[in-house]
């Protein structure tokens, strides 16, 4: 069977705490997106336990332009984890998630591990609509790369 997630990861120069602070803003999220796909948030407050919900306005043609997802968070632990499950707005999470890892590596520097997990995705129809993995491994990166340069400055 197929590994059906991608795992990227990045030093940055910055405390666990500074990093989870972005990536817990949804606000945040579009200047991260190394995809391209996503546009703004829907003025979501600051995701604070699991079970909390943030909507983000989407954009791509594997959806026919315009839309919306719903962004389930399954995983939190302050300045460590931070992961969520996203469905089309309206609907129950299909299978993917995306889970952001952090490691400190001293006071000043964190390990940032970023997951594209779609391993639980069963639909044979979404599959092939979506044509996963949709964001690819360089994208990823790209998000590091973002969120590197949004929490130094650089």
């Amino acid at each position: 069977m197929a590994d059906n997630r991608i795992t990227v990861e990045r030093t940055i120069n910055a405390p666990s705490a500074q990093i989870f602070e972005v990536l817990s803003n949804p606000e945040n999220h579009v200047e991260l997106d190394g995809s391209g796909f996503v546009k703004s948030d829907e003025k979501t407050n600051r995701l604070e336990q699991v079970g909390d919900v943030f909507t983000m306005n989407m954009e791509g043609d594997h959806m026919g332009g315009e839309y919306q997802t719903e962004n389930h968070v399954v995983g939190f632990d302050e300045n460590k984890l931070l992961a969520w499950k996203t469905a089309p707005a309206g609907a129950e999470p299909p299978g993917w998630q995306w889970v952001w890892e952090l490691e400190s590596e001293g006071s000043d520097s964190t390990l940032v591990k970023l997951t594209y997990d779609w391993d639980a995705v069963t639909d044979q129809d979404l599959l092939a609509k979506v044509g996963f993995p949709l964001v690819h491994e360089d994208q990823l990166e790209d998000s590091l790369v973002r969120l590197d340069e949004h929490v130094t400055g650089s």
